[in-house]
C-alpha cells in the first residue's frame, strides 16, 4: 500500500490559500501570490526533494486547471525538472462534476472520493496532494493520509482560507524529522499521521514536573 503525502504551504496563522498567484483563488482574498517574496534557494530545493519519489498526483479540480494549463508548457524551462515529473505521472482529480481533463494521464475519482482515494492507494507508492484545500479537508476528515509537509511562512494575514478547516478531526501526528529552516524564515514540519486521538490532562495538578 502507498503513502499519501500532502505538500502544503502555510502562513504563521496557517491560512493555505492561494500561495502561488493572484489568479490561484482570488474571490474575497486579497493575498493571492504571498509565498512568491519569501521563496530561497534552500526552500526551493526541499520541494523539489519532496517531490523526488512521486508517482501519482491528487488534484482538486482548481489546482487541476491550474496545473493543467502551466505545467505542460514548461519542460524547456527553469522548471523543467518538476514539470517533467508532472507531466510523466499519473494525476487523479477529485471533482464532483464531469469537467474535461485535457493534460495527459488524468483521471477523474469516482463519487465515493474515500473508496477512489484507497483505490490509488493501492496502485501507487508515493502520491502527493498539492494544495488543493478543499481536498485536503476530506482527506483529513478521513485521516486519509500518511504525511503532511507542512512549510510554516514568517508572515500573518488575518484572512483567508486554513489548512485545518472545520470538521478536522483531532489526531495525534509525529515529528518524522529535526524542522528546516530556510534563509527568509520558511521552516519545513514533516508529519507522519500517528495513532490515537489527543489526551487531555491538568497542568495545576502537582508534581508535573515544572517547577525548579
Amino acid at each position: 500500500m502507498g503513502l499519501i503525502e500532502i505538500e502544503m504551504f502555510a502562513t504563521l496563522d496557517l491560512v493555505g490559500q492561494a500561495p502561488g498567484g493572484p489568479e490561484e483563488d482570488p474571490v474575497g482574498f486579497p493575498f493571492g501570490g504571498w509565498q512568491a517574496p519569501l521563496l530561497d534557494e534552500a526552500t526551493g530545493a526541499q520541494i523539489m526533494a519532496a517531490y523526488r519519489d512521486t508517482d501519482a498526483l491528487l488534484l482538486g479540480r482548481r489546482t487541476y486547471d491550474i496545473f493543467a494549463a502551466y505545467w505542460p508548457h514548461q519542460e524547456s524551462g527553469q522548471d523543467d525538472e518538476i514539470a517533467a515529473l508532472f507531466n510523466r505521472v499519473p494525476k487523479y482529480v477529485a471533482s464532483r462534476g464531469t469537467p474535461d481533463l485535457p493534460w495527459a494521464g488524468s483521471v477523474r475519482l469516482g463519487p465515493d472520493l474515500a473508496a477512489a482515494v484507497r483505490e490509488v492507494r493501492e496502485r501507487h507508492e508515493h502520491i502527493k496532494v498539492v494544495g488543493s484545500l478543499d481536498l485536503v479537508q476530506s482527506l483529513l476528515r478521513e485521516r486519509l493520509f500518511d504525511r503532511l509537509d507542512l512549510w510554516v511562512h514568517p508572515i500573518v494575514l488575518g484572512v483567508g482560507k486554513k489548512v485545518f478547516g472545520d470538521g478536522t478531526v483531532p489526531s495525534n501526528l509525529t515529528l518524522l524529522e529535526p524542522p528546516a529552516v530556510g534563509s527568509k524564515g520558511t521552516v519545513l514540519l514533516r508529519y507522519g499521521l500517528a495513532d490515537g486521538v489527543p489526551r487531555t490532562g491538568d497542568m495545576s495538578l502537582p508534581d508535573r514536573g515544572l517547577s525548579g
